[in-house]
């Protein structure tokens, strides 16, 4: 078995245990449930798989990994209410099974699990950890408030839209480089490094995210695909085609997303083609493989375990080629 796969592993059975020591199914059933849906598991292994790099055994950093999967899935639940999304990796999303209020509570349950994981963490450590991980939270929600904000805002810059997304995904990620490489080794400085590398790559994920909204395969995808565009996100590709297209683009976009009840469908595929002929498209794939380029480069910076290192660049492959 390779080592991501046996992170994995160890992340599912740590999964399973936390939640059979629960016994009130009207909460816990639909955080059970939020789990069956599957997921790689990105932000877990992320944290495992650098500790490892730098010599622990991916075992001893399991609570910090089942804190930042808790975590995760908390803002999952709540970010599904939000965006009214009934989709959920092609199964109903929670509140859409369970109901708006369940969802809710069963979200707070998960985000106070996290804080009982990560408790387990090595004392010594436990401080900074405790530190960075509350810095990176409320970063997560500033990133869901900004992405909130820009739906009604008519004009978004694209630097704005960068920094919405480093705050609502990409500091998860790199928090949990941090976390994996700080318990193995506690040198802040070193796991800083590793922090920059998750960053680096989360800014890819969601760049990657928000192309596969639009044109991603639906069976692949996991959920309705033009969710965005219907929401009037403020996305990379939207935002790059206001600014490449010409003065009848520009008017074109304008008109859709100042439109009252339009034909669902129709304005997917009116939105995605000028994507394309914007250039917006392409645009948003090139920003995608910069930022992905950039986080290799500073991981083979890092002289860690080969094997772990190995691991981690193919999991960032993956996640640069995935299609859901």
């Amino acid at each position: 078995m390779n080592l991501i796969k046996e992170t994995q592993k160890l992340i599912e059975e740590g999964i399973a245990s936390a939640l059979q020591e629960r016994d009130l199914p009207e909460l816990y059933h639909p955080v059970s449930y939020t789990f069956s849906l599957g997921g790689k598991r990105i932000r877990p292994v992320l944290l495992l798989l650098s500790a490892a790099m730098e010599g622990m055994m991916p075992k001893e950093a399991l609570p910090a990994g089942l804190a930042v999967e808790f975590f995760h899935n908390f803002t999952l639940l709540h970010d599904d209410i939000m965006d009214a999304a009934p989709i959920r990796r092609g199964k109903p999303s929670v509140y859409t099974k369970y109901g708006t209020n369940t969802a809710i509570l069963s979200g707070d349950a998960l985000m106070i699990m996290a804080y009982e994981q990560l408790a387990k963490c090595d004392a010594q450590r436990l401080p900074l950890l405790l530190k960075r991980f509350n810095r990176c939270a409320i970063e997560v929600c500033e990133g869901q408030q900004l992405d909130i904000n820009f739906e009604s805002r008519p004009r978004v810059a694209i630097d704005e839209y960068l920094e919405m997304i480093r705050l609502k995904t990409s500091v998860l990620l790199g928090f949990s480089m941090f976390a994996g490489a700080y318990l193995a080794k506690g040198d802040e400085a070193l796991a800083e490094a590793y922090y920059r590398v998750g960053e680096k790559m989360g800014m890819a994920f969601q760049l990657q995210d928000d192309y596969l909204d639009s044109f991603g395969d639906p069976a692949l995808f996991g959920k309705r695909i033009g969710g965005d565009i219907l929401m009037n996100k403020k996305t990379y590709l939207l935002l790059k085609a206001m600014q490449n297209g010409n003065a009848g683009m520009y008017r074109e976009i304008v008109k859709w997303l100042e439109m009252e009840n339009p034909d669902p469908e129709e304005k997917i595929e009116k939105l995605k083609e000028l994507y394309r002929l914007s250039g917006a498209a392409d645009d948003a794939v090139r920003l995608r493989n910069s930022y992905y380029e950039s986080a290799m480069r500073a991981m083979s910076e890092l002289a860690g375990d080969k094997e772990a290192f190995r691991a981690l660049k193919s999991l960032s492959e993956g996640l640069l080629m995935r299609e859901s």
